[in-house]
């Protein structure tokens, strides 16, 4: 390059090589024009534009305007860029002399921000990336095995249990929990997250919930895996810790006692409460009462309080002075702080401010143990958005119906009121909201529940063939007994075992077929949303048959398969409001 092409390369400004690419939006450095240069050489300014060969070692030839000449061999050198806003040249041979334009004091600003900004961009993107890899070896996985799920799906309702352990790990802990305890399962809420995210669920255990624990694989250190045998009549908080049982026990633990399958958990210890209430600088609570408890050191005032650290954990570890000093009474204590957690961890003040949020993350990742199928930050992530979706007014707090053990003289430890429990375990199983929620899709869920009005065929003119998908062996055989026997349902056949597992019984039929669907789905005790209109196949005479393919659902020939549409009034609380602990 000339002396004067370096000149002109030594005033381009650093902010004007940032150039934001309007496909991204995001600045790119550009080092070269972003014309296509030819490796033609060009004249010097001044010299003719058809110059030849003749013109010197020094001398390029310009490319005629109407075609690009083919490139000669040698080495791509690039012009010099034209900054922004510089006027174009005059054609060569009519410059009378270069004047340098003046440029803006405010352009120059705003270019400048503008490649500084860029900067900033790549080292933040950069940074994250680090940050996200360094957040991922700040927590803790476990591997349950089938105890729940590979993975985590954004379309789908989900179950994730909340440990809460006694170990005593850290500083500051000494006064806590049961000394030497391997950890049990101290504090325990099952978290139910809607399909459509309108409401959720949280079902708190108690601990001295009498039980039967299953049997247990667990994954040892070296790869192994060990079957901890089960036990019967001992309390829920034994699922863990006990006998070298870990999370993925207590997973099975719930699915034995509730019937629902849990899909994740997440665990912590004392220091969670801590560390996360600092990192948001604190929590509010109310009691009803002044409270001055010397075992766990609480001391707070009538009315609201804003607790974090150590005060944080004596407020959630404290039952001597609430209720009847019970561990039924602290669970209520417990689901108020959370919602109160849930609000400010939800808040502006700490979604707007950097400090905090990094704080949490740190926080947050430390504090927990899940299972490997959410191990990474970024599912973590992803589910922690999910649950963002769900308004804190539709987020319920409820317990476990129970009853005072009948077979203790000293009332320490409970069971489950069966007749209480199972609406609410069907509630949570079936997806049904225990707040008023605005439906979604109200026109669809009108036009399912139209499928079940209108007339009604005899039982013997129904033909229908039975599969098997997904419920116990045997299944379809026995309906097909039933139906044949009692129900009066002769046209009916039994084809062994579907090609896919369903969660929930179906119903296939064509239009002209819709009496018999729902005659049938009366017997069976279908509802609406069981009913799939639009399919059918024929029988072994040739005949159109509907099609009932038994799920995972299905209790046995003559249960109702009807699913709850309204959950049962049950004592509860929401994660909108303040309750004040009495």
């Amino acid at each position: 390059m000339d002396a004067q092409g370096r000149g002109r390369a030594d005033n381009i400004d650093p902010a004007d090589q940032w150039v934001l690419n309007p496909n991204t939006g995001e600045y790119e450095l550009r080092l070269t024009p972003s014309a296509p240069q030819s490796g033609v050489p060009r004249p010097r300014r001044g010299s003719p534009a058809n110059a030849g060969p003749g013109a010197g070692a020094g001398t390029r030839a310009r490319r005629a305007p109407e075609r690009e000449s083919p490139a000669a061999p040698g080495p791509d050198v690039p012009g010099p860029r034209r900054r922004r806003g510089a006027p174009a040249e005059p054609p060569p041979g009519r410059r009378k002399g270069r004047t340098k334009p003046k440029k803006s004091k405010a352009k120059k600003i705003v270019l400048w921000t503008g490649g500084t900004m860029a900067f900033v961009l790549v080292a933040v993107s950069a940074a994250g990336y680090l940050y996200l890899k360094h957040l991922e070896g700040n927590v803790s996985t476990t591997d349950v095995g089938s105890a729940g799920k590979k993975g985590f799906s954004k379309d789908e309702a989900f179950n994730i249990l909340i440990i809460g352990t006694d170990k005593r790990t850290g500083k500051g802990n000494e006064g806590y929990g049961d000394k030497g305890s391997v950890g049990h399962a101290d504090t325990n809420i099952l978290l139910h997250v809607s399909k459509d995210r309108t409401n959720a669920t949280a079902l708190s255990i108690p601990r001295d919930l009498i039980v039967d624990v299953p049997d247990c694989p667990t994954k040892q250190p070296d790869g192994t895996e060990k079957v901890i045998p089960g036990t019967q009549n001992v309390r829920f908080n034994t699922s863990l810790g006990q006998d070298g049982r870990d999370p993925g026990c207590t997973m099975r633990t719930v699915k034995a006692v509730t019937g629902i399958s849990v899909d994740h958990f997440m665990m912590a210890d004392f220091n969670a409460v801590k560390t996360l209430t600092s990192a948001v600088d604190g929590v509010e609570v109310c009691v009803a009462h002044a409270v001055n408890d010397k075992e766990s050191h609480l001391k707070l005032p009538a009315g609201k309080s804003k607790v974090e650290g150590e005060q944080a954990l004596a407020f959630v570890r404290t039952r001597h002075s609430f209720g009847n000093q019970g561990d039924l009474d602290r669970i209520k204590v417990q689901q108020q702080f959370l919602g109160s957690l849930m609000r400010k961890m939800s808040s502006s003040d700490t979604l707007t401010n950097p400090a905090k949020l990094i704080s949490l993350a740190e926080a947050a990742t430390k504090a927990l143990t899940v299972d490997t199928g959410i191990g990474k930050v970024s599912t973590l992530k992803d589910v922690a958005l999910e649950l963002k979706k769900v308004p804190t007014k539709n987020i319920t707090f409820t317990t476990v119906p129970v009853l005072d053990n009948p077979a203790e003289k000293v009332k320490a430890t409970v069971v489950v009121n069966q007749s209480q429990a199972p609406a609410v375990f069907d509630a949570i199983k079936n997806d049904v909201s225990f707040t008023a929620v605005k439906q979604k899709e109200k026109k669809e869920k009108a036009e399912v529940a139209a499928r079940l009005k209108g007339t009604r065929s005899a039982a013997a003119d129904i033909r229908v063939d039975i599969y098997n998908g997904g419920a116990p062996a045997g299944s379809a055989q026995e309906t097909l007994n039933w139906l044949q026997n009692t129900e009066g349902v002769t046209k009916s056949s039994q084809l062994g075992n579907a090609g896919a597992t369903l969660s929930k019984t179906t119903l296939e039929y064509s239009p002209d077929q819709a009496d018999q669907a729902r005659k049938l789905a009366d017997l069976m005790g279908l509802s609406a949303s069981a009913l799939k209109p639009g399919k059918s196949e024929k029988n072994s005479q040739g005949l159109p048959a509907i099609v009932l393919t038994l799920g995972k659902d299905f209790k046995g020939a003559g249960v109702s398969l009807t699913t709850p549409t309204k959950a049962p009034e049950v004592d509860k609380s929401t994660a909108d409001k303040t309750v004040c602990a009495s």
